[in-house]
């Protein structure tokens, strides 16, 4: 069993966004509580310790994997908590700021409330759930990159924003809630579910990969190509998912092998246009 740290917020984090991308189990892991009070966060352009804002207490495991962090507080403006992390735990009882889970390549993070921009981004390994709203470029790639997720698992439990799952590469994620404009845009593989209504342009210039959608779907590419009633989605030589679906290749524009499956109730106006 991990051990633990709690890090409850005491103040309100006005003015410019905190840096936090020490609260990590990496970073934690072995320290004493005073060492950790001591590491030091990025406010604007000045340097402060965690303790001008964190009440800190608990025990660190002796590694990563053992070691389990609680964040409690409306953490809205702080930003990349658990960056790169490899193992351990994060749960964020609140709001976390932009690029949670940044990178993050395996552990396990846990967020109860929204989450800001970038979160998940670039991800090649772990588990990420959300149980609120994410904004955008959820599992997707930073600015002048060309491979976003890489691997992992990102579930989140309501709406989403812009681009989700942009540049994907591998890995599964999973949306329940509504989903904005250009979700897997330039998807090169894996895996994205989306349970609810989605935007228009989805899958928008992918190469290869999945899309599974529940939901109805405003629009659909005049790129992608009508193939087939199926009765399921076949996944992997181990899985499947259920439908019926409608099942589309694409995007042809972009000579992609993709493929998106449509509830067949939801989106027969695709069909009978």
């Amino acid at each position: 069993m991990a051990n633990e740290v709690t890090l409850i917020l005491k103040k309100e984090i006005a003015g410019a966004s905190l840096e936090v991308e020490v609260i990590s189990p990496n970073v934690f892991a072995g320290k004493t509580i005073d060492e950790i009070e001591s590491l030091k966060l990025w406010k604007g352009n000045r340097q402060v310790p965690i303790a001008d804002y964190f009440d800190v207490s608990g025990e660190t495991g002796s590694t990563a994997e053992e070691t389990k962090i609680i964040l409690e507080g409306d953490l809205s403006k702080a930003k990349h908590i658990g960056e790169g992390m490899t193992a351990g735990e994060i749960l964020i009882k609140g709001n976390a700021g932009m690029h949670t889970a940044a990178r993050m390549k395996g552990g396990k993070v846990t967020v109860e409330g929204n989450v800001d921009d970038w979160t998940g981004v670039e991800m090649k390994g772990g588990v990420l759930t959300i149980f609120g709203n994410a904004r955008n470029y959820l599992g997707a790639a930073y600015r002048g990159a060309s491979v976003g997720m890489q691997g992992g698992t990102i579930e989140l439990k309501g709406d989403c924003g812009t681009e989700a799952g942009e540049w994907m590469k591998n890995g599964t994620i999973t949306i329940k809630g509504k989903v904005g404009s250009f979700a897997g845009i330039h998807m090169q593989g894996g895996l994205i579910i989306l349970h609810n209504l989605v935007a228009e342009r989805v899958g928008a210039e992918m190469k290869k990969g999945k899309i599974i959608i529940h939901g109805k779907v405003e629009e659909l590419l005049p790129s992608f190509k009508f193939d087939d009633e199926v009765a399921s989605a076949v996944i992997d030589e181990e899985k499947e998912i259920g439908g019926p679906f409608l099942k589309f290749s694409g995007d042809i524009a972009e000579k992609g092998k993709g493929e998106i499956y449509l509830n067949k109730e939801a989106n027969r106006h695709l069909i009978n246009a």
